[in-house]
Formats: structure tokens, sequence, C-alpha cells
């Protein structure tokens, strides 16, 4: 339990006081806040192997905190020349900074640093890692692993971001209602990428990653929805969108993380409490005359959660891809509204359509050509997931594919 204690409240504190320390200090001494965080980290991993767990560890944590923050502003010149004069951007000053780890104020704070995140002089792949390093506590090699790539890349993609949050001297700020409007989009599809990653990203098995990624993404949507000026129909059918899929995470993946077909999937596994938690923010979304992807693809998942195979869900489901690809068009969008419309009008117009979109680079596209054909033409089923497995990249989807492959060849 101690051993476990730690690493979780490095993940879920860490972030908290960095970002309060940001918001205090300004972005462009990041560098002295991480340090500080750190160093705290450091004082826990060496006093509590020694003296045991206090009784409250994140009250511990804070105390520490708050002063090795004061202690180093006391002997710091930087603090004099540099930072004193602009500290909450020439707030009034007392003799002692006060460092405010309220649960209001650390809520303010992750706000202010997701919109100072999401600036865009930031390219989205340096965002979408900013996002992950400072307001989600991972570290570079765990956003490494949960791209797929190398962590040379990450701490690359983190350094120029910070770099140019200094060089257009960007503020940690509350955003102003123009700022929101200006910002919210790129913020939500920050979040949206990283739900993502951990939701649809087959190419690793590590499901608690991908499951913290999940969380890390609602968490940061909810600080949207939780906040009067930020609280937008978007923000809610993103949150609702994210509830709705992760009320069937259980069931996508069986014991040996391969993943489960939609229809094969295990309804008893199915969270209802998030289900009903997505109807209610989903309900929040429909307020005014917006309408975003989120709210489409939101109906979308919705139906997914209702597992009875209707006609009216699955027109509803077309009708919402329809609309979706008139609003932004996603290749991936229009093949998997192929599925839907084979549900309404049969195979063969379902196959008429998917060829069109004609995506040889994209296993999905040979793999739905599989099972589309599967009942009509199973050699030609056959040839499509063959292609399919052949030209997958990731373990677990191949493992997904032979198993068609097999289930194929046995009926026919």
């Amino acid at each position: 339990m101690e051993g476990e204690l730690l690493p979780n409240l490095f993940r879920t504190e860490y972030r908290k006081i960095v970002g309060v320390l940001c918001y205090l200090f300004g972005i462009e001494h990041i560098e002295i806040a991480e340090d500080i965080v750190s160093d705290t980290f450091l004082s826990a991993t060496e006093l509590w192997s020694v003296n045991g767990l206090p009784e409250n560890p994140t009250a511990w944590l804070y105390t520490v905190a708050k002063n090795k923050t004061k202690n180093h502003l006391k002997r710091s010149s930087l603090f004099e020349n540099k930072l004193a004069p602009d500290i909450k951007y020439n707030a009034p000053l007392s003799e002692e900074i006060e460092v405010d780890l309220s649960v209001k104020n650390i809520s303010d704070s992750q706000l202010a640093m997701i919109f100072a995140v999401c600036h865009p002089s930031i390219s989205s792949d340096s965002q979408v890692a900013l996002a992950l390093n400072l307001l989600c506590g991972f570290g570079v090699q765990e956003i490494a692993d949960a791209f797929l790539t190398n962590r040379d890349v990450v701490y690359k993609r983190i350094n120029r971001a910070k770099e140019r949050l200094k060089e257009e001297n960007i503020r940690i700020e509350q955003p102003s209602t123009a700022e929101i409007n200006e910002r919210l989009g790129n913020v939500l599809t920050t979040i949206y990428v990283l739900f993502s990653e951990g939701y649809y990203s087959a190419g690793h098995q590590n499901t608690i990653l991908r499951k913290d990624l999940c969380a890390e993404a609602m968490r940061l949507c909810y600080l949207l929805v939780e906040n009067e000026t930020t609280n937008r129909p978007a923000a809610s059918a993103l949150l609702a969108l994210m509830c709705f899929h992760v009320s069937r995470f259980d069931a996508r993946v069986n014991e040996s993380g391969e993943m489960i077909l939609y229809q094969d999937q295990d309804e008893t596994l199915w969270n209802q409490e998030l289900i009903a938690r997505g109807g209610y923010f989903l309900n929040k979304a429909s307020v005014g005359n917006e309408l975003s992807r989120y709210h489409l693809e939101a109906g979308i998942a919705y139906w997914h959660t209702q597992k009875e195979s209707t006609i009216e869900k699955w027109e509803s489901i077309l009708q919402l891809y329809n609309s979706l690809l008139i609003l932004e068009y996603s290749p991936i969008a229009a093949l998997n509204r192929t599925y839907a419309l084979s549900m309404t009008s049969g195979k063969k117009v379902a196959i008429a359509e998917a060829e069109k979109l004609d995506l040889k680079t994209n296993h999905f596209y040979f793999s739905l050509l599989g099972n589309l054909y599967t009942g009509i033409d199973n050699q030609k089923a056959l040839q499509h997931l063959e292609t399919a497995l052949e030209i997958s990249v990731s373990g677990t989807d191949k493992a997904t594919i032979i198993r068609n492959i097999q289930k194929l060849k046995e009926s026919m």
C-alpha cells in the first residue's frame, strides 16, 4: 500500500501544486515551480521511508511545498529583482507570499493552465504533450508509451511548447470571454485527442495507462463544465461523449487484451451510472443553437449504449453520421457510417458505399469489407480480412482479425 501511495499522489498532486505555482509566478518561471514540487516529492520519498506515512499525506505534501516555495523565494535574488514585481501580475504584495492550495485556487489554476497550454501559437501535438505533462502529471516516458513514440520526441515537444509560451509572454490567468471564444475549440480538441489516445489506441495493452488517459481527459473537461465562464454546450457534449464511451470500456477487450466487437460485448459489464451521467451532460449540451461535432458524436455514442438492435437505433445513428460528415468530413467517420448503413439498408448497399471510400492503407477499411462480404461472397470476405491482417501494425488488431478469419473459415 505504502509503495503504491506515493506514485499515486505524484500523479494527482504534482500537477495541482505545479499549476498553483505557475499561476502565482507566471509561465516564465515554470522550471522553478517544477523543481520545488519535485524536491517536495523527493523529501517525501526520503522521510516517509524512515518515519512512515504521515497521518494526512496530501496535507503533508502541501505544507512542505508551501515551505519550500517560501524558503526559495526568501533566498533567491531572482525573486527580489524579477519575480516579486510580476507575481499575480502586479497584485499587491504582503511581506510573505501566500501559496494558496485551496480546492478553488487549484481549480482556477488548472483552468488558467489549460487555456495557456492551448494557445494558438503552439502546435496541436505539443499542446497535447504539454497538457499531459503539466496538467495531468504524466512523465515523458509515459506520454511516449501512450502515443507509441520515443521519449526524445515527447521531450522536444514539451520543451518547444514551454519556450513558445515564454516567447509569446503568455499569462496564466483566468481567460477572458474573448480568449474563451478564441481558444475553447483548441482546448476541446486537445482534451478529445487525449481521450481518444486512451480509448481507441489498441497499440499497447497497458490498460491502466489507457484508463488514466481517459480519466484525465474527463477531469479536464469537467473543469470546463464546472466553471461558469467556460460552461459551453460543446464542453458538456464532449463530456457526455466520454461518459458514454467509458461506460463500455471494460467490455471492449477480453482477458488477453483482444478487442471484442460491439455486437459480442457483454452488456452486463457496461457501467450504467456512467451512461446516466452521459445522458445528463448530453441534456445540458442541448441548450442554445450550437451544434458541434461533439454533440453528434455523443448522440452516436448514446445509441451504442442501447444494446437492442432496432431500426430506430440504426436509422438514428445513420442520420447522426450524415450530419457529422456535413459538419466536419472525416474518412473514418464515413467508414463507420457504412456499418450503420448496412444495418438499415443491407450489406450490398453498404458495400457499394464503402468501396467508394477506397481507403486502401487502412486495415479497418478491409476489416469492414470482410464483415460486409461475409454471407454474400465469403471468398472475397476472406481476401479482405487477409489484406487487413497484412497491413495492420497493432498486435491487438492482428489478433482480432485472425480470430475473425478463423471464424469465417469454419463457416465456409
